[in-house]
């Protein structure tokens, strides 16, 4: 059997991540989304266990002490991270995997020395739809909505280090873009 891909998918929040990907998992039986691990409390549509793993502070550092995670950081006071037993059962399975990770995350994924590792940047067509797209979703107020605009202003200058760069202009473009880069 071989063995399945890893998908790291990194861009700021509000770029059109979480989106993108649920229709490549459309597109696609042989993908899976790895499910990511976080402190920060659950949004009023996320289940535990489906969109992340809910856990406390302390738990997740128990877990980073164990060298359970492969990938982890802390954004917006929050831990965030990949647990290695999502990655290690889909490889097995030959199921390629999405990953939905912040830059730091995707770094530490490439150091890992990764089999079959393809990492893709998905940004936003310009900054003004960034923050439009921000403001629509309506789940955070001005100030978190500012410090994402900051925090993306960084992330965009890591594009460079990545294997791919998608514009998410229109969405079925950029699905089509990604899922092309994936099965050459």
């Amino acid at each position: 059997m071989k063995q399945g891909k890893i998908i790291v998918i990194s861009g700021p929040s509000g770029c059109g991540k979480g989106t993108v990907i649920g229709e490549l998992l459309k597109l696609d039986k042989n993908f899976k989304l790895s499910v990511s691990m976080t402190t920060r409390a659950p949004r009023p549509y996320e289940r535990d266990g489906i969109e992340y793993y809910f856990v406390s502070k302390e738990e997740f550092e128990r877990k980073i002490k164990a060298g359970d995670l492969l990938e982890y950081t802390c954004y917006n006071s929050n831990y965030y991270g990949t647990p290695k037993s999502e990655l290690e059962k889909a490889q097995a399975e030959g199921t390629d995997i999405l990953l939905d990770i912040e830059v730091e995350g995707a770094e530490n994924a490439r150091r890992a020395g990764l089999n079959n590792l393809i990492t893709i940047f998905l940004i936003p067509p310009d900054f003004e739809e960034l923050k439009k797209r921000l403001e629509l979703r309506g789940t955070e107020d001005a100030t978190t909505i500012k410090n994402r605009l900051i925090r993306a202003e960084e992330e965009l200058k890591e594009k460079d280090k990545y294997d791919y760069i998608v514009v998410n202009d229109c969405l079925e473009d950029a699905v089509k873009d990604i899922y092309e880069i994936i099965k050459k």
